[in-house]
């Protein structure tokens, strides 16, 4: 199949999904168009069952082999999807939400995957099968970045405060970056690749790819900021940006540091106060239309790859109760990170147990987890963990996406009221 065919026929099933998800389910169309796909899958999965001479999942598979999610993603599409969030956030709540976004995206994932690992060492031989240590804390890695940003949209429309919703997406944006790069230090001593490695060692490598990202990002900002200042073409500010969001990508993860992260601080620098000097308003609205439109088709085609990968998932009892054990193990770990990681923050104790509730419910994981899943090394292990963290991301999109308006009208009535 050649790329544009592949294009279109992505394309078309995903507009196909969406119009049945507005005739049928009505939910947000992310979610919709991944429920879709999982039943499609399903679907096909029974029939080849049920007719077993043909090979039913053979033409999908292949498709997905030319996609290559891993690689789609986290050398591709990535980079636009963050920049595109990155661009949303409000800079001056940014930051003056700082110190807690910084908690919760550095601190609060390092105890995610520290409590996951723990907790899934203990419990995987009490299904039956036990998993190495450092393969648990391969899985804390994969499921630590949170993906908050699917439901940002909603939370705007519930009108909550504007310092939560930074810190929602803050964190969603910083922790993606930080939590590649934790997994390829730990994938690393998980396969022996970095046997011999001390932890200053780790720690130095995480120091350059974490604040070497953001000092790369801040001045490729700036430079396409000083660039676009003086002229008035929607056009150029389009292309600017978009070889902005690719360029930063690529040179930062050619010198070795988190292209997650430069890319992340070089979409803030289009919501800094020097940014407004340089659009005016005409400008700045035909970018952010631009940009919402590429978020959102990258998002739909996301989901819906999302729901097709379970077709390259072959269950057995132990995946199935690791999965139903390792869900709420997730939940737990999350409102544990949460909350040692923001002890320092200063706030009232009923408002730190709304940001609590809200920040644990609200931490999704999506396109990031199911990527560095797939991207195990082929073997027993990743055949054992791969069904696994692909079941917390579904659940935590379809269940926690859809009850997040309800958790966040309990939570901040006064605010959803004003909203309607």
């Amino acid at each position: 199949m050649d790329t544009i065919s592949l294009i279109a026929l992505l394309l078309v099933l995903a507009a196909a999904f969406s119009i049945l998800n507005h005739h049928t389910l009505r939910v947000p169309v992310t979610i919709g168009v991944l429920i879709f796909s999982l039943l499609t899958s399903l679907l096909v999965m029974v029939l080849n069952l049920l007719i077993p001479a043909y090979d039913l999942q053979a033409l999908p598979r292949s498709v997905l082999g030319v996609i290559n999610l891993p690689a789609a993603l986290l050398n591709g599409a990535l980079s636009l999807l963050l920049f595109a969030g990155a661009m949303q956030v409000d800079v001056g709540h940014l930051r003056a939400k700082l110190m807690s976004v910084t908690a919760l995206s550095i601190l609060g994932t390092v105890l995610a995957v520290a409590f996951l690992a723990g907790a899934a060492w203990s419990v995987f031989p009490l299904l039956g099968h036990a998993v190495p240590f450092t393969w648990c804390i391969v899985l804390g890695a994969i499921l630590a970045p949170t993906d908050p940003v699917s439901v940002v949209g909603m939370l705007k429309r519930l009108g909550l405060p504007g310092p939560l919703q930074a810190i929602f997406a803050g964190e969603s944006l910083f922790n993606d970056g930080v939590g590649v790069v934790i997994f390829g230090v730990t994938i690393g001593l998980a396969t022996g690749d970095s046997q011999g490695v001390a932890a200053s060692g780790i720690a130095l490598s995480f120091c350059r790819e974490a604040l070497g990202g953001g000092l790369l990002g801040a001045l490729t900002g700036w430079i396409a900021l000083r660039v676009l200042k003086g002229q008035r073409d929607p056009h150029i500010d389009l292309l600017t940006s978009l070889a902005l969001a690719t360029g930063t990508f690529s040179i930062a993860n050619h010198l070795g540091m988190s292209g997650a992260i430069a890319v992340v601080v070089a979409g803030l620098c289009f919501g800094t106060s020097y940014s407004h000097s340089v659009f005016d308003e005409a400008s700045r609205k035909e970018l952010d239309i631009a940009w919402t439109l590429i978020d959102e088709v990258l998002n739909v085609l996301l989901f819906m790859l999302i729901g097709f990968e379970i077709l390259e998932i072959t269950p057995h009892l132990f995946t199935v109760l690791a999965t139903l054990a390792v869900i709420p193990l997730s939940i737990a770990v999350r409102a544990l990170s949460v909350l040692f990681s923001t002890l320092p923050v200063h706030l009232r104790q009923w408002e730190r147990g709304r940001v609590l509730g809200i920040l644990t419910w609200g931490g999704l994981r999506g396109g990031i987890s199911v990527s560095l899943a797939l991207g195990l090394p082929p073997g027993e292990l990743r055949n054992l963990l791969l069904p696994v963290c692909y079941g917390v991301v579904v659940f935590t999109i379809i269940v926690q996406g859809l009850t997040m308006e309800r958790v966040a009208r309990r939570l901040y009535p006064s605010s959803a009221s004003r909203s309607e």
